[in-house]
C-alpha cells in the first residue's frame, strides 16, 4: 500500500497545482470491504462540475497505478463540502500533501478499518467569486 499511497500523494500535489486545493484527498478501507478501498475527495473546484472532475480525477488515477494497483481501488467519492462529517475529519487529522493513518474509527457513517489521509484541511473560500 505504501507504493500506492506515495504515487497518489505526487498525484494530489499535481491536482492541487493545477486545480487548487483538496478538502480531502483520503483512501478509506471500509470494515466490510475485502481489501477495496475508496478514495475520498473533497474540493471547492470540484463543486463545479463533478461529473468533469470525478472524469478527470479517473483518468489522472488509471494513468498513474498499473493494473494490480488500480484492483486495490473500488472507487472515487466526491464528498460535498458542506458534509459535516467531512468537518469532524478536519479537526481529527490536519495534513496536507502528506500521509497521516487512522485506524478503527468512524467517519461519513461508515466503519473504517483503516484509513491514509493525504490531505484532510479546511480552505477558505471567497464566495463573491
Amino acid at each position: 500500500m505504501k507504493k500506492i499511497i506515495e504515487k497518489l500523494k505526487q498525484k494530489e500535489i499535481e491536482i492541487s497545482k493545477n486545480k487548487g486545493g483538496f478538502n480531502l484527498f483520503a483512501l478509506f478501507l471500509r470494515e466490510d470491504s475485502p481489501n477495496k478501498w475508496d478514495l475520498l475527495v473533497a474540493a471547492p473546484w470540484i463543486e463545479k462540475n463533478k461529473n468533469n472532475a470525478l472524469k478527470y480525477i479517473a483518468s489522472i488515477i488509471q494513468k498513474t497505478l498499473n493494473q494490480e494497483e488500480l484492483l486495490k481501488i473500488s472507487r472515487i467519492i466526491i464528498i460535498d463540502l458542506n458534509n459535516k462529517a467531512l468537518s469532524a475529519i478536519q479537526r481529527a487529522v490536519s495534513v496536507e500533501h502528506g500521509t497521516a493513518e487512522i485506524a478503527n474509527s468512524s467517519f461519513f457513517g461508515l466503519s473504517i478499518r483503516h484509513a491514509y489521509l493525504i490531505t484532510s484541511k479546511k480552505h477558505i473560500t471567497n464566495q463573491s467569486t
